[in-house]
């Protein structure tokens, strides 16, 4: 840009170019919370009377972060947080690209003295809930739910070709119902006795695992190459699901090592084998959840919560804080010691040993 393009930017037009470069430097979500808060940041300089779509941006000063603080006080902390960060932003850019010269220090400075800070909360998930969950999809091979025999080519059933065609789609309806309940199965044990997040459960190759060590590597956050460990009862719920739909892999046309660990079953996907997305592994927790405990579980239990039950089952058992954020792959050991807390049950206990 000139100088004179730079004199006569708007604050509204200085917003859409900061949001277009937000949009294709960062991820979908922090655009749209950066775009809210502009919005928000927007409004309030017209409260004050400054009209963004027809002030120069060079006129714009820091006092308007104070003002931007001060109406954030009636949101959360971490709305108020985020807020603020994408509005330091905006001005670091308009420094950047010359649109005007704002005293970033005083900026921060009036950040730092303005906002509040964001209470770390323990993390909370029901263990019990979780444990009720894993033991539901355990107690039966089949779907609780499907009470007469298994579906035909599971057990003595009629012949292929012997059917009629509605009974054909009841078989293949069947026959669809048993492996996605063994890939629930297999999906959320391995969640429990691995940490792994749902998007790489979901991203998980059938060659992926070395099913001698129980291993998989993985690449994790932050691009980081990790090695995943699986438990027993996590390989044999592999096994099985994955030896149920052996001829679906068998005719997919592909080496066995390049399909999904975990695949769709489902009209859609018909005869081809297809990874599940982050969007089904959460459905599945759902789906699950709710047969397992019932309607109230419905939101309450997500993925991360058996990432949280892993983290906390390793600190429970071992008491070591090192060997949980190795496994759970926590970068700071901090994240890790917010697990390191006694339940409830677990003060009261101790407690009635020691006074009673």
């Amino acid at each position: 840009m000139n100088e004179t393009t730079h004199e006569t930017t708007t604050i509204q037009t200085a917003i859409q170019n900061y949001l277009e470069l937000i949009e294709t430097a960062r991820s979908k979500n922090t655009y749209e919370t950066y775009r809210y808060a502009m919005q928000a940041f927007a409004g309030l300089l017209a409260d004050n009377k400054i009209d963004a779509a027809a002030t120069p941006v060079s006129q714009l000063r820091e006092d308007a972060v104070g003002w931007f603080a001060a109406w954030l006080k009636g949101h959360a902390p971490a709305t108020e947080q985020l807020y603020l960060q994408a509005v330091m932003g905006f001005y670091k850019f308009l420094s950047a690209e010359r649109l005007a010269s704002p005293t970033l220090p005083r900026i921060e400075q009036l950040i730092r003295m303005r906002a509040r800070k964001v209470g770390q909360r323990l993390p909370q998930f029901p263990r019990e809930d979780i444990e009720r969950i894993l033991e539901y999809v355990s107690a039966s091979p089949t779907p609780l739910s499907h009470s007469g025999p298994l579906p035909a080519g599971e057990d003595e059933g009629p012949r292929p070709g012997s059917l009629s065609a509605p009974d054909r789609d009841k078989q293949g309806e069947g026959e669809m119902e048993r492996l996605r309940w063994l890939r629930d199965r297999a999906f959320l044990i391995t969640l429990a006795d691995t940490g792994l997040r749902v998007h790489e459960a979901c991203g998980l190759r059938r060659g992926d695992i070395d099913w001698n060590e129980g291993r998989a590597v993985i690449i994790g956050k932050g691009d980081k190459q990790a090695v995943i460990r699986f438990s027993r009862r996590a390989l044999k719920a592999l096994k099985e699901y994955l030896e149920a739909r052996s001829k679906f892999d068998g005719g997919a046309g592909r080496p066995l090592g390049s399909l999904p660990l975990f695949a769709r079953h489902d009209k859609g996907a018909g005869k081809k084998v297809k990874p599940i997305t982050t969007a089904t592994g959460r459905n599945i927790v759902e789906e699950r959840a709710r047969e397992a405990l019932g309607e109230e579980a419905v939101g309450k239990i997500t993925p991360h919560s058996f990432r949280h039950y892993f983290v906390t089952t390793v600190l429970r058992a071992s008491g070591n804080l090192k060997l949980a954020q190795e496994l759970a792959r926590h970068a700071n050991i901090a994240v890790t010691q917010r697990y390191a807390h006694l339940s409830d049950d677990e003060l009261d206990r101790g407690y009635r040993e020691i006074f009673e």
